[in-house]
Formats: C-alpha cells, structure tokens, sequence
C-alpha cells in the first residue's frame, strides 16, 4: 500500500522520487504510518490533503468529517468494537446502500465484512484515519466509553465492593481485581488515554469521588468520573499490572506495564503516591511511535539546527540540554543518540528512569537507593570504552565534574540541567563548584527548549495584533503592517480549543572561542546572551516569535516564553 500510493503521488508530482525513498527507508525502521512519514517530513501539508489525493485516484469521495453532522442512529448500524477494530464509521444509509468512511479503502476484506455484518451494500468515501477515531469518540460517547464500562460493573453481581479500605486485605483484594467487568474498565481507561495521543493517565481520589484526567499536548482534560466505592479496586488493579505490593497503601511505588495497541507495543510508567482519600495513580505512557528521533522533525530553525548538528559531531566534549520538566530533553537527546548509534561506537547512558530502549545503545537505570548514582554510573562507565555517553541530568558538583573530565579526555558527553535558558547554564556549573576554565573548555553547546502548542490548521484564522501586543513583541508598527499572525477559532478537530499538536522551541547557544574568553573572564550572563545574539543565537522569545510569523503558534504562547 505504502509503495503504491508512494508511486502515485510521484507520477503526479505531489513527491520526488528522493522523498518517496526517503519515507520509505523510515518505515522500514519505525512503526510510523506511511502518511504522517510524508506529513512529518513536509512532504504533503497535512492528512486532508493527502485523502483527497486518493479518493481522486481511486474515483471514490473524500469526505472531512468535522465539516458534516451525522445521523446516531445510522452511526450505530454498525456495532462499536468493529467501528474500532476497521476505523469506520457510518455517514449515511439510502434502502440497502451504507456510505461508509474509512482510512484504507484498499483493505476489500474490511468492506466485505461490513456488508455481512450489516447486510447493506457498501459505498465507501476516504476520510483520515484521525478524524475517523475521533467521530467515532463523538458520536459513540453514551456506549462503549467509560459510562458503559461503569454500568457493567453495577450490573455484574460477581464484584464485591468492600467500602472501607481499612478492611481490605490481601485475598480479598486479588480476588476483586481479577473481576472482568473491572479488568475491562482498567483497560478501557488505558486503551482511551492512548488513542488520545494522552502523555500522561491520572487517577486521583478525592473525598467523594475518583478523577481521571488525560494530559493531552500538555495540558490536562477531565473525563467521566468514576465512582468512590472502586478507588481500592482500581488502584490494586493498575498495581497487579504494574507488578506492585497490593497491600502496601502507605508507601509511594514505582512500576513498570507493557500493553499491546494492534500492531505496537507501549510501555506505561506507573507511579502510586498515597493521599489522605487514597492513592493517586500516574501512568506516563511511552510510546515509541511518538518519539520523533529524527533531528530534522522536531522543530529547529536552520541555523540552529546546523550548529547542533555540528556540536554531536564532534570527537569529544559536553553538549547540555537545559529546560523544565516535559519540555523534551528526552526526545531531543535521544534523537541526537539515534542519529549517532552505529556498530563502530560504544554508547552508554545513565537515565533515571530509562523511558525508551533503543538496540545498540547500552542504557543503564540509575538506582539512587542501593549508590548506583549518575555519578557512580558514570565512574563505571569510563572504565568501559565509551565514545559517547549520556547522563540523565547533571544534579550535583561530583556529576558535573565526572562529567566535565569525561568531556575533556576523549568522551563526547550529552546531559541536561535544570536552568531557564542557555546562558545561565554556565553560571549554574561554576556554581557547582567547577573551575571556569573547565566549563570554558569542555561544553562545546548548551540548548534551552520549551514545547508549545501549536494552532489547529482546520480552523485557523488570521488576527490584527493590537498596540499592546506589538510592544510587549518588540516588534515596530512598520513591520507588523506585513507581519500576519493567526490564532485557532476553535472546531471539532481541535475539541474547540484552537490547538492541535506541539512544537519545540530552541535556544541553541554554541561556545565559540569569544564566549569560551568571557567565561574565562567571569561574564555575566546578560553579557553571555549578548554575545551569543551577537554571534546568530536566538532567544526562546525570539524563536516564539518566529514560530508565530510562520503562522504555527498563537501570540499567548508566544508571550509565555521568557524574554
């Protein structure tokens, strides 16, 4: 299928043929979908267009599904469990004709099983898969969901509910979870959170209730919340799963779920933290399929990206990549690792906790309770061979300067730290403890990153910035006259937010000889930032604002980032 619309959009000049190779050879290495390959690389502007595409080629309609209202009824003629195991959906019904959408109108077994399953004949019409899951979660939202799974517990008279957890114990407890009713609840909470594209699953307890929230794009959504009277249940459930104690309830656990999601495996990262109504569950879902491990995918302006490219390609020295939690250090080191991993050398990273496994990358959990420390991991490691060695974050004066006379003696170093931008990252390592001459001599780059929401490209819509807006950009009234910002007005696609979708923004300061003589001198870091603008750097602000010229993020995001 790949290779053949691949062709296609070649004949027709959509693609290159370099472009088709290209995207090729990264599926051959990801279980990335052959359409958001092309979406990603810049091949084709988005899904939408690359339906309409097809449908024209194979003489079928291409229908987007957020601009049509769809009849319930008609919906549900064909069952939910297969309107999710095809992606389908029901659009319209005419005497025995079912106009159906679907991703892959190629797939002829799916088609014929639509047609004995409902006894209608089909006509389908070519609609992105996304918008297809998405429609699916509208207009099947009172059965399927939560709700349904809910009413299955309450109705299946094998789960006994014990009120008060006090009374609870060991037996009693195996014995509830193992109930299926709650096994598909669990599930079903799990299976949603990812078909979301959901970071992050919280189950909180609170005085009267239990709350699910999905963090999607970084931000938090509630769901349907769940009854008290479960929160032991539950909990004890993800616990089995995740391999915990059971009976341990005044203790915080850590733990480890693998799921499998149709083809794709995805690790969840478990975290309990007892509360006064109960335990508080995280799960942090790992998924490989969203890890963009491609440097040219995750956002860089040019020169940036140049001058990064060129700082991992050196023999040795330390490259740091600073910003706050969930801002993408993982994603951006692991990216730089992959573009480095081949057979000729020796990588080895301490992480804390180890969120992807890559083969060829030999990836140590560091575990603080029993001495195995960044520190100590990193110790061990020069007595390893390395070329290239990652340390999960540089937290004390002992890691830095392990880290630093690794970087000095041959080793090419990677780690991130904990500091608002780039500049101040010098300031915080002297402040560790290590001599200026040092850090002058070993850190080769430093990268301050945020991730930020970008604006939904179905309903997106141009807006005049107001004098208030142009002075706190800096930008003069002359070039915002040929200056065009834009701003989400809020649609089905985008769950009437106006965003879809984040984008990285980068301060890449490379150490050039004139910044290596003013650390030397005890620069302050205005002085610092300076020299660096100087010398081409961009600011997270002024990467913000040239995001927001290229009409991917709104001004609010834009005034977030710090000056």
């Amino acid at each position: 299928m790949s290779q053949e619309l691949g062709h296609m959009l070649v004949k027709a000049g959509k693609i290159t043929p370099e472009q088709l190779a290209q995207a090729l050879e990264r599926q051959k290495s990801s279980s990335e979908k052959f359409a958001d390959i092309l979406v990603r690389m810049g091949a084709v502007a988005d899904e939408d267009e690359l339906t309409h595409f097809i449908g024209r080629q194979l003489n079928i309609g291409a229908l987007r599904l957020s601009d049509v209202e769809l009849n319930p009824e008609i919906v549900k003629v064909i069952p939910l469990d297969i309107a999710r195991r095809f992606n389908v959906i029901a659009i319209s019904k005419l005497n025995k004709t079912l106009v159906v959408a679907i991703s892959d109108p190629h797939n002829i077994y799916v088609l014929d099983a639509l047609k004995f399953i409902t006894g209608c004949t089909i006509q389908p019409v070519i609609s992105p898969e996304r918008a297809i899951g998405r429609a699916i979660d509208q207009y099947y939202r009172d059965s399927g969901g939560i709700g349904d799974l809910l009413k299955g517990l309450e109705d299946d008279g094998g789960l006994q509910v014990i009120e008060t957890q006090d009374a609870l114990d060991e037996s009693d407890l195996r014995s509830q979870v193992q109930d299926k009713p709650l096994v598909k609840l669990v599930d079903g909470i799990i299976m949603e959170a990812i078909r979301r594209g959901a970071s992050d699953i919280h189950i909180e307890s609170y005085e009267k209730r239990v709350r699910v929230r999905y963090r999607i794009d970084g931000v938090l959504h509630e769901t349907e919340p769940l009854p008290f009277k479960y929160r032991a249940a539950i909990v004890s459930r993800v616990k089995i799963m995740a391999e915990l104690d059971i009976s341990e309830r005044r203790l915080p656990q850590d733990g480890r779920i693998k799921v499998k999601v149709g083809a794709r495996a995805v690790d969840l990262r478990v975290s309990v933290l007892p509360t006064i109504f109960g335990e508080k569950v995280v799960m942090r879902i790992l998924d490989p399929q969203s890890l963009m491990a491609d440097l040219t995918q995750l956002g860089f302006p040019e020169l940036a990206l140049k001058n990064f490219q060129h700082a991992i390609s050196l023999p040795y020295g330390m490259i740091l990549v600073t910003g706050p939690t969930g801002s993408g250090k993982t994603t951006t080191l692991y990216s730089a690792l992959k573009t480095l991993n081949d057979p000729e050398v020796n990588i080895l990273t301490a992480e804390d906790p180890v969120e992807f496994n890559f083969d060829g990358i030999n990836q140590v959990l560091v575990r603080s309770d029993i001495g195995l420390t960044f520190a100590a991991s990193l110790r061990s490691f020069l007595r390893q061979d390395p070329d290239i060695v990652m340390v999960g974050e540089i937290r004390d004066g002992e890691t830095a300067e392990i880290a630093i006379r690794a970087a000095l003696t041959g080793h090419l170093v990677f780690s991130t730290l904990h500091t608002n931008d780039a500049p101040s990252s010098i300031n915080r390592l002297i402040d560790m403890g290590i001599p200026p001459y040092l850090v002058a001599s070993a850190t080769k780059l430093i990268m301050a990153q945020r991730m930020t929401r970008k604006i939904c490209p179905h309903c997106r819509k141009e807006i005049e910035l107001t004098p208030e807006h142009l002075a706190a950009l800096g930008i003069a009234p002359e070039e915002a006259k040929e200056l065009h910002v834009f701003e989400g007005a809020g649609c089905a696609e985008c769950n009437h937010t106006g965003l879809s979708g984040r984008t990285g923004i980068f301060e890449v300061m490379p150490i050039s000889p004139i910044v290596e003589r003013m650390v030397l001198d005890s620069a302050s870091v205005d002085e610092l930032r300076q020299q660096a603008v100087k010398e081409g750097m961009l600011t997270l602000r002024m990467a913000a604002v040239g995001k927001m010229k290229l009409g991917l993020i709104p001004i609010e995001q834009v005034l977030a980032e710090s000056a």
